[in-house]
């Protein structure tokens, strides 16, 4: 029988198809695995992987079957919530463990999302049109026209996280805890990394101290932002300290991360389509439609994660109970059989809004209208000044599987 040399002995075997792998979307090459699995294996089992066993769902049709039957695809906390990491029977050391009504199923989650929906309404968005207006041409105006700066740091963050700020009437001078916050609890690497539970408890304590602070403010002295609209609710006003602060964290990191993440594919999506940028200068009537193709081809949430219920079937597959089953909505977005040359961008492309960004269901993104709504008045900005940004090199980009976006990107601005 013939020996293993040591190094083949030693080396770990890893599957071509676990597309949880961080480098996949730090070095922007998960397009390739992504079309694999489609193609040969659009419900795969990855027997292994650092997050565990888990099914990965990558095309768009069984992605909302699944999401369109949550007494049998769970969304709660209690058996691992809405991510690929979390596991409940393997919590790490000092692992705290935040429900949230998107990690929790009826008839909690319907209560809970029932208060803070209004705040989302389409008259509520609606009003908070001139103000965005207003913040966003300010600041374009405050940039450097034909001078190196970070796009991210200078239009996706401030104007993400001055949003957040009004809508929790969160100290203006402080508003860029918000940012910090929304990218650690993001981070589902963060439990993996040296000091990583220590780093995330940490976060969790000085943001708690900060909201039971506006907490009270908001007993003596109630208004229409998020947190009084919580807690003059019968569905959430009496939740325990970590059901607030993870229903925090979720609004937070939603708010954040998608329009964000969007906002900076924006700037990064069309200058690698110079074409598709030159119709949408010369047609502004298209940047709603723009919209909503930017977010499809960013897709700055990349997967949503449910756990089985029951044993079940999906399109021949069997699944057991206990079962992980991670929706890959960044697949879904590129599926053949429903977008055309999916990984192009085209700003006129007519069923863009089939989009799974925002998911699909019960769960879909609450604060749609609100990150539709400042990405388009964005555009609209831009537009009206005839400025375009122009991509200096590749961005660096999330090193993580879940948040799917920009850390920083240089760019300069021109006229057009």
């Amino acid at each position: 029988m013939n020996e293993m040399s040591p190094v083949t002995a030693a080396a770990p075997a890893i599957d071509p198809f676990d597309v949880t792998r961080s480098e996949l979307y730090s070095e922007d090459r998960w397009q390739e695995p992504f079309r694999k699995l489609r193609a040969e294996s659009p419900i795969h089992y990855v027997a292994d992987s650092k997050f565990g066993p888990y099914w990965s769902v990558t095309t768009h049709k069984p992605i909302i079957y699944i999401e369109s039957l949550p007494k049998i695809f769970s969304s709660s906390w209690e058996y691992g919530g809405i991510t690929v990491a979390f596991d409940p029977e393997k919590l790490m050391e000092g692992e705290i463990r935040m429900p949230m009504f998107i990690a929790m199923d009826p008839p909690r989650h319907t209560g809970q999302r029932r208060t803070v929906a209004p705040s989302f309404g389409p008259s509520e968005v609606a009003a908070m049109k001139a103000e965005v207006q207003q913040r966003t041409g300010e600041l374009l105006d405050s940039l450097p026209i034909g001078e190196r700066f970070d796009w991210v740091e200078k239009v996706s963050i401030e104007l993400t996280t001055g949003m957040l700020a009004k809508l929790f009437d969160f100290p203006w001078a402080e508003r860029h805890k918000l940012t910090h916050w929304s990218d650690t609890s993001g981070d589902i690497e963060l439990l993996f990394r040296p000091n990583g539970i220590e780093t995330r408890q940490t976060l969790l304590f000085e943001m708690g101290a900060k909201f039971a602070e506006l907490w009270q403010q908001r007993i003596a002295n109630p208004g229409k932002d998020l947190i009084s609209v919580m807690l003059q609710s019968d569905a959430m006003s009496q939740m325990a300290q970590e059901e607030f602060i993870g229903n925090l964290i979720l609004l937070i990191v939603g708010g954040n991360d998608t329009t964000r993440n969007t906002m900076s594919a924006y700037a990064y999506a069309l200058s690698q389509f110079p074409e598709e940028r030159a119709k949408l200068e010369a047609n502004p009537d298209l940047i709603p439609n723009a919209v909503q193709e930017i977010i499809r081809w960013q897709t700055p949430l990349a997967h949503m994660r449910r756990t089985v219920q029951e044993d079940t079937e999906v399109d021949g597959v069997s699944m057991k109970k206990g079962d992980k089953v991670v929706l890959w909505y960044i697949s879904a977005n590129r599926d053949e059989s429903v977008f055309d040359d999916a990984d192009s961008i085209r700003v006129d492309r007519e069923n863009a809004r089939r989009h799974l960004s925002f998911g699909y269901g019960i769960h879909r993104c609450v604060g749609a209208r609100v990150a539709e709504l400042q990405l388009h008045i964005l555009l609209e900005e831009m537009a009206k000044r005839r400025l375009r940004v122009n991509v200096i090199g590749e961005p660096e980009r999330v090193e993580q599987c879940f948040v799917h976006g920009f850390k920083s990107m240089q760019v300069e601005l021109s006229h057009y």
